[in-house]
């Protein structure tokens, strides 16, 4: 017999990079060469009764700083997440991380998340190297990514 919530699980994780307009080309910054597939892991595309998008992407290697991610803000909350890779040494994120919050630069060296309320201006996000691949997590507390002036058309 056919499960009644079937429907709410998520068994192919889908490319999602396209739902983000702040990233890369999307935001006239070179694609950073270093970017796994980005993935939704649940989003209101693939769950319509979803009220989050939540999405994950590994980082590989790079030995040279480049940005990512320009400055934009949300009309909802946002936490962002990196994890590395080391099961022995959980907080060790294998990398370094430029993120800002309302102009101000924050370094992030170790595994852990931030919470972003809605409104906060944030980003430039970029890397200052990658010594070993980490897990970069989004999610969203709305059922589909949107943001300020970076905004996709319809």
């Amino acid at each position: 017999m056919p499960s009644s919530y079937e429907h709410l699980i998520v068994r192919e994780m889908r490319n999602c990079i396209g739902d983000f307009a702040n990233e890369g080309d999307e935001a006239g910054l070179p694609t950073p060469d270093n970017l796994g597939e980005g993935l939704a892991l649940m989003r209101s595309a693939d769950v319509p009764e979803s009220r989050i998008h939540m999405s994950h992407i590994w980082i590989k290697e790079r030995d040279t700083p480049i940005q990512w991610v320009v400055e934009h803000e949300h009309t909802y909350d946002e936490v962002l997440i990196w994890t590395g890779n080391n099961p022995d040494d959980p907080h060790d994120l294998g990398a370094e991380l430029f993120f800002d919050i309302e102009g101000e630069r924050h370094i992030i060296n170790t595994s852990g998340s931030v919470y972003i309320p809605a409104g906060l201006r944030h980003c430039p996000l970029g890397f200052n190297r990658v010594d070993r691949p980490f897990r970069f997590s989004a999610l969203s507390l709305n059922p589909t990514y949107v943001s300020d002036e970076h905004a996709r058309p319809a």
